[in-house]
């Protein structure tokens, strides 16, 4: 999330006729994340968040994220459910971009997530594959691993001004994963971006997962690993083995990891680790002047990738299965 469009009240009141939720009451630019314009908007009826697409993603791709918002809201998940307009369509203009507003979900993400919240965490994003299983509509993951080699190219000349040798340590991981991405594990809609701020917690419970914008098929189980990049290393680098086991055991006992995806799990981890260096890289060179938006830091994912390329089998992650 962030502010890249300024949308004014004018505007913003304009846009809600179109919607049955009463007049705007107030309105609020969202400033975390690096994608998307969001502002969080209460209006007579309710509290929404309110999003305008920008940079990577595609208009034409609107219809599979919100649907399957809504599917995953009709499951029974607490998941942000997309609000319709008086005309039934789902998706807007705003500001010459387009958008969608979806209802507004309790909780605060956890800065420093527990042991607890990553099991809670886990049982959520096991839920959330099997609430999936039988969704109609697909998406390609334009952010997988064919995607990482073009995508670095567009920075591989900047890349040692980050840090030195950068360039060069990525080559070797873009070739090594080529030649040992695990393609034929279990597959299905991954949520691909299932970080901390984008998961919420009340009372020590999952209440919400929200922002499907990178949401997609691809395999399961790297999924799991995309969470465990996210959610299993402390702010110093190390990797929390406490947190990884609680997290991959509360996934397993709602989705069952097969044998070849615990023994692919350090190369998906690794996968895993590149694929956010990359996109980071990637945006902290190329930051919109006056956006009201912090870039990631790409630096700790150097470091996950490290820590996974040192680490021999999948009990080294503290899996108890």
């Amino acid at each position: 999330m962030a502010v890249y469009t300024h949308v004014d009240d004018e505007a913003l009141s304009a846009f809600l006729g179109a919607y049955d939720v009463g007049e705007l009451l107030s309105a609020k630019g969202i400033a975390e994340g690096v994608e998307n314009t969001n502002y969080l908007v209460r209006a007579e009826k309710g509290t929404f968040i309110l999003t305008l697409y920008e940079q990577r993603v595609r208009a034409d791709e609107l219809p599979f994220f919100l649907n399957l918002m809504a599917h995953c809201a009709d499951k029974g998940l607490a998941t942000p459910r997309p609000v319709p307009r008086r005309d039934g369509a789902l998706i807007s203009e705003l500001c010459g971009r387009p958008a969608a507003m979806v209802t507004f979900l309790d909780g605060v993400a956890a800065r420093r997530p527990s042991p607890l919240l990553c099991a809670e965490l886990g049982r959520g994003l096991g839920a959330l594959h099997n609430a999936a299983l039988d969704f109609s509509m697909t998406r390609k993951n334009g952010l997988g691993i064919d995607a990482w080699a073009p995508l670095f190219a567009q920075s591989h000349d900047k890349a040692n001004s980050v840090l030195p040798g950068l360039a060069a340590q990525v080559d070797g991981e873009l070739e090594y994963l080529a030649a040992n991405w695990p393609h034929t594990l279990p597959a299905g809609v991954i949520h691909a971006d299932l970080f901390p701020d984008n998961a919420f917690f009340m009372r020590q419970k999952l209440s919400g997962i929200i922002d499907f914008y990178f949401a997609c098929n691809d395999l399961l189980a790297y999924d799991l690993a995309i969470c465990l990049n996210a959610w299993c290393f402390e702010e110093d680098g190390a990797f929390n083995v406490t947190k990884s086991r609680a997290l991959t055991t509360a996934y397993h006992a709602v989705r069952p990891l097969g044998a070849d995806e615990i023994e692919a799990l350090p190369v998906l981890c690794r996968g895993a680790a590149l694929r956010f260096l990359l996109t980071r890289l990637h945006d902290w060179l190329r930051v919109p002047e006056g956006a009201l938006v912090t870039p990631k830091d790409p630096r700790p994912y150097l470091e996950r990738l490290r820590f996974h390329g040192g680490v021999a089998r999948a009990s080294e992650y503290g899996l108890a299965l």
